[in-house]
């Protein structure tokens, strides 16, 4: 066995791995500036709004789809696929709408640059499915959120502080082509593994129909579903309303985009430790007791922190750190959802992977709904709340002929023939 393959990572699909975090690196380019750089050059907050909200739909729809096209067309033809309309959305939204911020092109083109990253890279993670063995399933999607998260978050917004002063704004924009590019390089053409579908053949507007019915064949299917929503609704719900709250309390924009970053550095390194904490200490359990429980607490915590320690930046950053990392206990959902199916990996994947994307809205549409109602705090709570539904519903989701999930129990010759 080699090295990487006893850290986790199968050894068929290294070069996989590596591609996804750089083409995911291209994509998180303009995270961090586009929105104040549009509304600086003209733009209404309000069709800055538009525009990232168009862009959700598209992720969303594009996740669902990478789970069942995987099984209809391949792999490999669906992230190629992604990399396609990635290409044509990123050329359409710089070349035609950024130079004269022509709102119509820009609605058009960066929707249409939304359905390329969900293709390439969470079909990779149904690749994941079919070809790590199971006894190692968690740590393999461990690493996956980690070069994805690594890539997305964390090297493009290290990458664009660098390359917008040195090339400007569109041109670093123009060099994400290079990255997506090299990074397909690496996934589709170094990478020479092949995922072998389990589905049982059919047409492919079969397999498109599977990624709806699966939730009726297998309803846990759907519960993990709904866990995913659960997993990162407060992270696209917390920059809507927190910023405003923390500078309340005394932190300025530069501490508060610190913090935010930090939380992610922690999250990353999480993302690897809780795919081995899910492959010992069970996938359900991981699930329950880090991520459902663990995060509702420190999101609760995270947000008294200035409160309690009177605005002290240090014990404000820990609790942030300390929610980053709980975060990643939802990792084995990842390993769990597909395993409760023995074919069909991708039609549960898309369900998961629905999941993924959805969180765009429903975070931000939570904070909308319920912050004139109950304010900041109600909010955090409501937040919260979920967590512990989250691992309330994980509860009940049992993989087949009452497998164990306390994987650390059994041997991995053991666990294959539960499992």
């Amino acid at each position: 066995m080699t090295t990487f393959e006893k850290a986790g990572i199968p050894r068929q699909l290294l070069w996989g791995y590596i591609g996804v975090m750089i083409f995911m690196m291209g994509d998180g380019i303009e995270q961090g500036w586009l929105s104040p750089y549009l509304v600086d050059h003209g733009m209404t907050v309000q069709q800055s709004a538009t525009l990232f909200t168009v862009y959700g739909i598209t992720i969303a729809i594009s996740a669902w789809f990478s789970g069942v096209l995987a099984e209809g067309l391949g792999v490999k033809r669906t992230m190629a696929l992604g990399l396609l309309l990635y290409c044509l959305g990123t050329v359409g939204f710089v070349g035609f709408g950024m130079p004269e911020l022509n709102v119509p092109v820009m609605l058009l083109t960066y929707a249409l640059r939304g359905f390329g990253y969900p293709l390439f890279a969470y079909t990779f993670l149904v690749w994941i499915a079919y070809s790590a063995p199971q006894q190692q399933l968690g740590r393999a999607v461990g690493w996956f959120w980690f070069v994805f998260t690594g890539g997305l978050n964390v090297l493009g917004a290290y990458y664009s502080s660098w390359a917008i002063t040195e090339f400007g704004h569109l041109n670093t924009l123009w060099t994400s082509l290079f990255w997506a590019l090299l990074g397909a390089v690496f996934a589709l053409l170094l990478n020479r593994s092949k995922a072998e579908s389990q589905s049982a053949g059919g047409s492919k507007l079969q397999e498109l129909v599977k990624g709806l019915t699966i939730v009726k064949e297998e309803p846990k299917v759907l519960l993990g579903g709904i866990v995913r929503i659960i997993n990162t609704t407060a992270q696209f719900a917390f920059p809507v309303f927190l910023p405003m709250y923390m500078a309340e309390h005394g932190f300025d924009t530069t501490e508060w985009l610190t913090i935010w970053g930090t939380i992610f550095t922690s999250n990353i390194i999480f993302n690897l430790i809780f795919g081995f904490v899910g492959d010992r200490f069970g996938w359900r359990n991981t699930i329950m007791w880090f991520g459902g429980v663990g995060c509702a607490v420190s999101t609760l915590l995270f947000y008294y922190a200035p409160q309690i320690w009177e605005n002290n930046y240090w014990m404000v950053m820990g609790a942030g750190i300390l929610w980053g990392a709980l975060l990643a206990g939802y990792v084995p959902l990842t390993a769990l959802v597909p395993s409760l199916v023995k074919k069909d990996k991708g039609a549960a994947m898309a369900i998961l992977n629905l999941g993924a994307g959805l969180p765009v809205f429903v975070g931000p549409a939570i904070v909308g709904l319920f912050i004139g109602l109950v304010g900041n705090e109600g909010v955090i709570w409501i937040l919260a709340v979920l967590y512990v539904i989250s691992a309330i519903i994980t509860k009940f989701i049992t993989l087949p002929d009452n497998a164990k999930t306390l994987h650390h129990t059994l041997q991995p010759e053991e666990k294959l023939q539960t499992i």
